[in-house]
This record gives C-alpha cells, structure tokens and sequence, in this order.
C-alpha cells in the first residue's frame, strides 16, 4: 500500500497536543529565572520532539488496538487500519521504533525527562492494550488517558529542572482539565453516534454513558481544576486570580462548542479551524502568561496572602 498510510496513522497533525508542555517549561522558568536564555532552546526543541516521537508511538498503538472497533465509528471507519491499508505487523514495528526513538533523544536531556517520557508511554500501552486497556473503563478511560495532560507539564518542566517538581496542585488542576476536555469529547461523540449500542460496539465504555452523566462528569472535573487551581493560585502566584474569568470564560466556550451536533471537540487537534475559540484561548493565554512574571503587591494586602517567593519580571506597586 506504499508508506503513505504508516505516515498516516503516526497522527503527526495530533501533535499540536504536545503544546500542553509549554505551561510545564513557563512554570520552570518561573522557579528558575536564569533558564530564559537562548541556550535552553535547543534543548527544549530536542524535549519537543522526543515527546511527539513517544506520543506517535501511543498513536501507532491506538491504530492497531481500535481497527476493529474503529469501523463501527462513521468517521474513523476510514482510517488506514480498518480500512485494511496497513501491514498490522509492520504497524507494531512502526510502534516500537517510535517509542524507542523517543525514549532515547530522552536520555540525551535527563533521567527526570526520560522516566517521564516513558510514564507518558506505559499509559498509552495501558489506556490501549488488553488486558487492562482502561479505555473501555467508564469514567477510568477519561481520567488515565487525560493524565497525560499532567505528564506532559513535567516533561516541559524536567526540560529545565531536573531536581524538584512542580506543586501538586498545578498537576492535578492540570489532569482535571484534561479530564474535562476528555470528557466533553466523548459527550460529542455519543452525540454523534446517536445509538447508544452501536457506541458500544464501537467502545464498550459507552454501555455505561449517557448524555446527563458524561454532563455531571464534566461539571465534576471543571469543579475540579477550579480549586486546584485556586490552591496553586493563592499558594503560588496570587497574581493569576485576575486570569480567572478569563479562563471560566474558556470553558464555557468549550462547553458551547461540545454541545453542537457533530461538534468539533471530537477533534481536538483541529480546533484551530474555530477562529473566535482559537483567538480567544491565545488571548487568555497570553494573560496567563503576563501574570506569571508580574507582581502586585496590593493584592496581598486585600487577599491578606503572603507573597510567594518566586521573582517577577515586573513590578507594579502603589508607589
């Protein structure tokens, strides 16, 4: 069939997903100023694309695993491997190459990064494989696959520190996002599919799921992130509370954009079609970022909260 479909199913268009690094290497610098230099970029581009080489690998798996079930799916029946245009045993060396790849530019950056890498690895292989493939798991499906989410951050993070890690509450506030936009992804697709048999013939998760209870997961896991990342907020960088409508404003959009027929939250890597989301989210993230390396020392004083003892960038105070 030529290389065109082992291209195909390495999922290189997914890997815009790997930008949930950069809040991992931001929080780096955060902690350690000096690492903002010119220096650190080849090193970074060596972390970016070890990562997009396991992530590929995870991708291959997926492929190979969900081909059967694939063709009960009305859009993905037409991928390369339930359309029968790839060597399955080709595709498994295809797997293994790309995660040995990875791992390996890994180790040219840190043990911390590779055993990262390779956490980001084994739960593909779990999320995937038989016979703990937790994708058919209700629930247990969103929370390991949207895990990679807080895996991710440390890889942009160990990137640059190697000897500590992020706060835990940044990393969990980070797995229940990745838990809601999981989940608003399988709300749109049961949507789609309409038949709830057929869904679970296409994933056997979807024999427990149903519209109102995917709903309440969602608002769970926004409820989630909201006090996680208040903790990391009022804990950390108390200057970020004045991105907080800013971000609620976000979800609500993601929301919106979950609930349309045939909605484009099933793919995610192609949001970027959604001009007003896409300039929207550069646009609260760019607020993020501004906050994260300024300080205002009044609101302190009005939270009554102690200042953290991370250095700004800037400074805006009374005086």
């Amino acid at each position: 069939m030529g290389i065109k479909p082992y291209i195909e199913i390495v999922r290189v268009d997914h890997w815009p997903k790997n930008a949930f690094m950069v809040l991992g290497i931001i929080v780096a610098v955060l902690y350690k100023p000096e690492a903002a230099s010119w220096s650190v970029l080849p090193t970074i581009g060596l972390a970016i694309l070890a990562t997009c080489l396991v992530a590929s690998s995870n991708y291959v798996l997926n492929e190979i695993l969900d081909g059967p079930t694939d063709r009960e799916h009305p859009i993905k029946r037409t991928r390369p491997i339930p359309a029968g245009r790839v060597n399955i045993r080709v595709a498994y060396v295809e797997w293994l190459s790309l995660a040995a790849a990875g791992l390996g530019l890994g180790l040219l950056i840190n043990a911390p990064f590779t055993l990262a890498a390779l956490g980001l690895w084994l739960m593909g292989t779990f999320y995937n494989m038989p016979p703990l493939r937790t994708k058919e798991l209700p629930y247990i499906d969103v929370l390991t696959e949207s895990i990679n989410n807080p895996i991710r951050l440390l890889l942009g993070w160990f990137a640059l520190i190697d000897n500590r890690v992020p706060p835990a509450s940044l990393l969990i506030a980070y797995w229940a996002l990745g838990a809601f936009l999981m989940g608003t992804k399988r709300f749109a697709e049961l949507r789609l599919i309409g038949d709830r048999a057929r869904a679970a013939n296409y994933r056997r998760s979807f024999a427990h799921y149903t519209t109102d209870n995917l709903l309440v997961s969602m608002f769970f896991y926004m409820a989630a992130c909201a006090f996680f990342g208040g903790v990391f907020i009022v804990r950390c960088k108390l200057e970020l509370i004045l991105c907080v409508p800013f971000a609620a404003g976000m979800f609500a959009y993601y929301l919106q954009l979950g609930l349309r027929d045939n909605s484009p939250v099933q793919n995610p890597e192609q949001l970027y079609r959604e001009r007003g989301f896409f300039l929207y989210t550069l646009f609260t993230f760019a607020v993020f970022v501004l906050l994260m390396f300024t300080e205002i020392p009044m609101l302190y004083e009005w939270f009554d909260v102690d200042p953290a003892k991370v250095p700004a960038l800037w400074v805006f105070s009374a005086n």
